[in-house]
């Protein structure tokens, strides 16, 4: 709809309509609000001086629209928006009189034996504006009928309507769209301010609430105090609204407010949408996003650098001193990489840079051990720990192939790995079982040559240590990792699956207690080598025919 400004004098002088929201052609269909231009060398209340708003010249014009209001329904007509009616004391009782009924909230009588009545968001939404208009300090003037000269009328779409008292002096001060429509308007009636009262309305208001609360924050001293008593939420509407009337200290305020107060996590997606859709990068949104955003310099490149902070990240988190901290920041920075993983905040030379050194100082301390050497034993759980965490980093990367083909190569290391006691050396049959765990999953894809050198390297020695590991390591599902190795071997030809799981069964009945039950993959195997005991004679022989043909073909 097309809201207008009429005037009707005492004698009955025709009526003037304009328009009070001239410029709704410019109105997004989204409602975004117009841009306010802040021109003109007045001094603005709230202690903030011209110079605080040169910025909004590229950002706001004059006469803006309501945000909340929706576009013209032609299908309805043209309410009067503000009228202009001079009134004497009388109309000041009437009014006073109006207001009341508007904002009183109906309360039924209780009743017996009834179950509590559901909760009326009508009702509940017009008790909060009630004692949003009934509450002021000493010397506030907001909704008072005594000293007022404009009857301001809300209404909402929803059929909402409430009135208070307002002062047309400090509307004109503080919102540029009140000083442009109501002193070029009501000059031309000799505003006098004695015993005259004059009407206006604002009607489809999305939220009445948040509109009362805009105005009411014109007459405070202190506009940041007031909203540190709403949420982020509540500051954001009154935001939108601010910038819709071009309460210009309002707008700063909120601003101030969202840049220094505490957010939610869901606060942060409301806030960027919001200011992205007010378009206030100039007048200090920008300082309000810098704590979600980075901002990329043409420098040397150390803001912003990802790469550079994450690297620092993990060499801390691999020479911290405290245990439990590098526990639990290693579980951490592990929950983030997963969450927010980018194949450019770490590159995989960085990544096998660090694992290089933790591989290193791992075979120094585990070959010294093996000599009986035990100074900085210790070092052995601690960089296998290390490689474990790395190790994991790959994997979630899909990079670890080449950590594989490493560790399967470290036949020096598993050769001396019965000299080095077990309380040291478990830690890294640990990395041997998480790369069965990942080949079991398909997380790790390498030659069936890679994979039997793993096993050939590091089986026995995994044999050895896995009562260790079920008994003092935290945290291992041995079930996980039994069906991981289940399926390594499973991978390989029928021929060294034949080898591998004859050597487990021989193990497994002779200490079953410190060996992993991969039982699963054995029925398998001896179904695969044995199924033509079962009748099934004629698939395999059609195999070894069709076989040779391929090859020759």
């Amino acid at each position: 709809m097309l809201p207008s400004l009429s005037h009707s004098s005492a004698l009955g002088s025709p009526c003037l309509t304009e328009s009070l929201w001239g410029l709704k052609n410019r109105h997004s269909p989204d409602r975004i609000s117009p841009v306010m231009d802040f021109t003109g060398g007045k001094t603005l209340s709230n202690s903030h001086s011209p110079s605080s708003f040169t910025k909004f010249n590229s950002a706001f014009t004059a006469g803006l629209l309501n945000p909340m209001s929706p576009p013209p329904n032609k299908t309805r007509s043209s309410p009067v928006v503000c009228e202009l009616i001079a009134s004497s004391s009388n109309i000041h009782q009437r009014t006073q009189t109006k207001n009341q009924a508007l904002i009183q909230v109906p309360i039924s009588d209780p009743r017996q034996n009834q179950t509590p009545p559901v909760i009326d968001k009508r009702a509940l939404t017009m008790q909060q504006i009630s004692d949003l208009l009934s509450t002021r300090s000493s010397g506030n003037k907001f909704n008072d009928p005594g000293s007022s000269d404009i009857k301001l009328t809300l209404s909402s779409k929803d059929g909402i309507s409430v009135s208070m008292n307002v002062h047309k002096q400090i509307l004109v001060a503080h919102s540029r769209f009140f000083e442009v429509k109501l002193s070029d308007k009501l000059a031309k009636y000799q505003w006098n301010g004695s015993a005259e009262v004059y009407m206006v309305e604002i009607t489809d208001c999305d939220d009445v609430e948040v509109y009362i609360e805009t105005l009411r924050l014109m007459y405070c001293k202190y506009l940041r105090k007031e909203l540190m008593r709403n949420g982020i939420s509540k500051n954001l509407k009154i935001l939108k609204v601010a910038v819709a009337i071009g309460f210009d200290a309002g707008v700063l305020s909120c601003l101030e407010h969202l840049e220094a107060a505490p957010w939610a996590e869901d606060d942060e997606e409301k806030v960027t949408c919001a200011l992205a859709e007010l378009r206030l990068e100039n007048v200090g949104a920008g300082d309000v996003l810098k704590r979600v955003s980075v901002e990329v310099t043409n420098g040397t490149g150390e803001v912003g650098d990802n790469e550079q902070v994450l690297l620092k990240l993990l060499h801390v988190v691999l020479e911290g001193k405290d245990e439990k901290a590098r526990r639990e920041m290693k579980g951490l920075v592990l929950k983030m990489l997963r969450e927010n993983s980018s194949p450019n905040d770490l590159r995989k030379e960085s990544l096998y840079s660090a694992c290089d050194g933790c591989l290193e100082l791992l075979r120094h301390h585990f070959l010294r051990a093996a000599s009986s050497d035990l100074q900085d034993v210790s070092q052995i759980a601690r960089q296998a720990d290390n490689l474990h965490w790395i190790l994991d980093i790959l994997i979630d990367r899909r990079i670890a192939e080449d950590f594989l083909k490493s560790w399967a190569s470290q036949s020096e290391l598993s050769d001396v790995h019965s000299k080095v006691p077990a309380v040291h050396r478990h830690g890294v049959s640990r990395v041997t079982a998480r790369l069965f765990v990942g080949m079991g999953k398909g997380q790790l894809l390498v030659p069936k040559e890679v994979r039997y050198m793993l096993l050939q390297t590091w089986l026995v020695p995994f044999y050895e240590d896995f009562g260790w590991m079920r008994r003092v390591s935290k945290g291992v599902d041995t079930h996980l990792i039994e069906d991981g190795l289940s399926n390594t071997i499973l991978t390989l030809p029928l021929a060294w699956q034949r080898e591998i799981l004859l050597a487990w069964f021989y193990r497994f009945l002779n200490s079953s207690e410190n060996c992993p039950n991969i039982q699963r993959g054995f029925e398998v195997w001896w179904r695969r080598a044995f199924w033509q005991r079962n009748g099934e004679q004629q698939l395999p022989t059609q195999l070894h025919l069709t076989t040779p043909t391929n090859a020759n073909s």
